[in-house]
Protein backbone atom coordinates (compact mmCIF):
# COMPACT_ATOMS: atom_id res chain seq x y z
CA UNK A 1 0.00 0.00 0.00
CA UNK A 2 1.40 3.55 -0.87
CA UNK A 3 2.82 5.35 1.78
CA UNK A 4 0.06 8.37 0.45
CA UNK A 5 -3.13 5.82 1.29
CA UNK A 6 -1.72 5.37 4.58
CA UNK A 7 -1.41 9.11 5.35
CA UNK A 8 -5.12 9.38 4.04
CA UNK A 9 -6.25 6.12 6.28
CA UNK A 10 -4.75 7.49 9.08
CA UNK A 11 -6.79 11.29 8.83
CA UNK A 12 -10.12 8.90 8.45
CA UNK A 13 -9.23 7.26 11.66
CA UNK A 14 -8.00 10.29 13.20
CA UNK A 15 -11.32 12.22 12.32
CA UNK A 16 -13.81 10.05 13.64
CA UNK A 17 -12.04 9.65 16.60
CA UNK A 18 -12.27 13.75 17.11
CA UNK A 19 -16.11 13.13 15.99
CA UNK A 20 -16.61 10.65 18.95
CA UNK A 21 -14.56 12.94 21.45
CA UNK A 22 -16.48 16.28 20.06
CA UNK A 23 -20.33 13.84 20.77
CA UNK A 24 -18.78 12.48 24.42
CA UNK A 25 -22.30 11.41 26.33
CA UNK A 26 -23.74 13.94 24.43
CA UNK A 27 -25.76 11.53 21.60
CA UNK A 28 -29.20 13.03 21.38
CA UNK A 29 -30.75 15.39 18.70
CA UNK A 30 -31.52 18.17 21.07
CA UNK A 31 -27.77 18.26 22.49
CA UNK A 32 -26.49 18.47 18.53
CA UNK A 33 -28.75 21.08 17.42
CA UNK A 34 -28.37 23.65 20.46
CA UNK A 35 -24.88 23.27 19.57
CA UNK A 36 -23.44 25.14 17.16
CA UNK A 37 -19.62 25.05 17.59
CA UNK A 38 -20.27 21.01 18.02
CA UNK A 39 -21.47 20.82 15.03
CA UNK A 40 -19.36 22.82 12.71
CA UNK A 41 -16.62 21.10 14.50
CA UNK A 42 -18.38 17.41 13.12
CA UNK A 43 -19.10 19.05 9.95
CA UNK A 44 -15.39 20.10 9.67
CA UNK A 45 -14.09 16.14 10.16
CA UNK A 46 -16.90 14.65 8.04
CA UNK A 47 -15.49 17.00 5.25
CA UNK A 48 -12.00 15.83 6.25
CA UNK A 49 -13.19 12.01 5.65
CA UNK A 50 -15.08 12.44 3.01
CA UNK A 51 -11.83 14.12 1.11
CA UNK A 52 -9.91 11.70 2.32
CA UNK A 53 -12.12 8.87 1.07
CA UNK A 54 -11.72 10.51 -1.98
CA UNK A 55 -8.20 10.62 -2.14
CA UNK A 56 -7.76 7.12 -1.46
CA UNK A 57 -10.04 5.95 -4.58
CA UNK A 58 -8.79 8.29 -6.99
CA UNK A 59 -5.36 6.68 -5.91
CA UNK A 60 -6.19 2.53 -5.31
CA UNK A 61 -9.78 2.31 -6.70
CA UNK A 62 -8.83 -1.60 -5.49
CA UNK A 63 -9.19 -0.63 -1.95
CA UNK A 64 -12.09 -1.81 -0.25
CA UNK A 65 -13.97 1.31 1.95
CA UNK A 66 -17.36 0.51 2.77
CA UNK A 67 -20.15 2.84 1.70
CA UNK A 68 -17.90 4.58 -0.07
CA UNK A 69 -19.96 6.48 -2.45
CA UNK A 70 -22.26 7.73 0.48
CA UNK A 71 -19.15 8.95 2.15
CA UNK A 72 -17.60 10.88 -1.06
CA UNK A 73 -21.69 12.36 -1.15
CA UNK A 74 -21.19 13.59 2.39
CA UNK A 75 -20.05 16.91 0.48
CA UNK A 76 -23.50 17.52 -0.40
CA UNK A 77 -25.16 17.22 2.87
CA UNK A 78 -22.31 19.32 4.34
CA UNK A 79 -21.80 22.14 2.48
CA UNK A 80 -25.44 22.66 0.90
CA UNK A 81 -28.35 24.66 2.92
CA UNK A 82 -31.07 22.36 3.16
CA UNK A 83 -34.54 22.19 5.14
CA UNK A 84 -35.08 19.56 7.14
CA UNK A 85 -32.32 17.92 5.99
CA UNK A 86 -31.44 14.63 8.16
CA UNK A 87 -28.36 12.82 8.83
CA UNK A 88 -28.01 9.28 9.43
CA UNK A 89 -24.34 9.39 10.92
CA UNK A 90 -23.39 6.74 13.83
CA UNK A 91 -27.13 5.93 14.14
CA UNK A 92 -28.13 9.30 15.02
CA UNK A 93 -31.33 11.43 13.35
CA UNK A 94 -29.69 15.11 13.57
CA UNK A 95 -32.70 17.57 12.00
CA UNK A 96 -31.25 20.39 10.41
CA UNK A 97 -33.42 23.64 9.80
CA UNK A 98 -32.35 26.78 7.54
CA UNK A 99 -32.57 29.93 8.89
CA UNK A 100 -36.01 30.80 7.52
CA UNK A 101 -37.22 27.99 9.77
CA UNK A 102 -35.85 29.79 12.94
CA UNK A 103 -38.52 31.51 14.79
CA UNK A 104 -37.81 34.00 17.71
Amino acid sequence: MQREVLKYLLDIKESIDSIYFYLGDKRDSNSYKADKLLRRGIERELEIIREATNRVLKIDSSINIEDARRIVNLRNWVIQPSQNRRCYCMGCTFQRYSQTQITN
